[in-house]
């Protein structure tokens, strides 16, 4: 299968002062594959909702980080994307796992005709998709004409899955694997859960690991703070194989605490000092971007060199 390209340029916050970006970007994969992101103008978080649509039904995995639909207007912006399908046309909305900023966006679709919104917790997202054996079994979602493989992915979260679509070969992974800090409060299920996703992987054609948000810079180990709202020199969404197995590999080596990688920091466990000390910076960025911007020469160049410029 050839490789599906989703390199975009993926809205990314805005410099102080603006012009600010589009509350949500969509980018069409396909006729019926379609990838969101939510600004982060309107939410630090800017994580990214997946869309698949089959002959029957949609699946929404994800409804970001934002409740108010005159903020971020997911449902008005998904039902744009089904618009013109049968009359009797589902949706499912489920989730990757079940945080706040994946799941904050379930009301705007409370009544909307033909649709089930799966419930966060974990016994909800294994009765709705059939799952007798959690987590290591494959179960099957048919969405009419395509059939997605589903597993459970939990140490991040209770109910965290992973959705294999093989129409694009995807593998979506929620916040389990992406470009950016991984939280692993169950480390030893975290673990688990990577052994068992890379081997899924490698039974699978897979041209694309994709998770819901980007936290890495392009500088080799170098993050943005927690709650940067404006992230200029984000690397790609998509991760390689490659870089599931490297993830999995750290994760097997780890200790409790914080490893960090090129392409990927894990926070092992409850990893208080790491979360304090990720907290400290966070303070330390907002309070730079209360400061003037720094004028082009010698005080932008140290800027640069401390990784403080692009903060905003």
């Amino acid at each position: 299968m050839a490789t599906i390209d989703v390199d975009v340029r993926w809205i990314h916050g805005s410099r102080r002062g603006g012009p600010t970006d589009p509350p949500i970007q969509v980018h069409e994969v396909d006729a019926d594959t379609f990838i969101l992101r939510q600004s982060k103008d309107v939410t630090y978080e800017a994580p990214f909702l997946y869309l698949l649509c089959g002959a029957e039904r949609a699946l929404l995995l994800d409804t970001g980080a934002v409740a108010d639909p005159a903020a971020c207007p997911v449902r008005a912006t998904v039902d744009s994307l089904v618009a013109g399908r049968s009359p009797d046309y589902e949706l499912v909305v489920a989730h990757t796992h079940g945080h706040g900023d994946h799941v904050a966006g379930d009301p705007q679709f409370a009544g909307r005709p033909l649709t089930t919104v799966v419930a966060r917790d974990a016994d909800s997202v294994r009765s709705f998709f059939g799952f007798t054996t959690w987590p290591a079994e494959v179960v099957r979602f048919d969405l009419g004409g395509r059939e997605l493989e589903i597993t459970g992915i939990p140490g991040h979260h209770a109910a965290s899955i992973a959705v294999y679509d093989p129409q694009t070969a995807f593998l979506l992974t929620g916040d389990t694997v992406y470009p950016g800090r991984l939280y692993a409060p169950d480390f030893p299920a975290f673990r688990e859960s990577l052994e068992r996703l890379t081997a899924f992987a490698a039974a699978r054609d897979v041209s694309q690991v994709l998770g819901c948000h980007i936290e890495m810079t392009r500088a080799p180990g170098r993050d943005y703070p927690l709650g940067c709202r404006y992230q200029p020199e984000e690397p790609a969404l998509p991760m390689t194989v490659t870089q599931l197995e490297a993830i999995r590999d750290a994760a097997a080596a780890a200790r409790p605490g914080v490893r960090r990688s090129d392409d990927f920091i894990i926070y092992a466990g409850p990893c208080k000092a790491g979360q304090r000390r990720l907290a400290g910076r966070a303070l330390l960025a907002r309070l730079r971007r209360r400061l003037p911007c720094p004028q082009p020469g010698r005080e932008a160049s140290q800027g640069r060199k401390a990784g403080l410029v692009t903060v905003r």
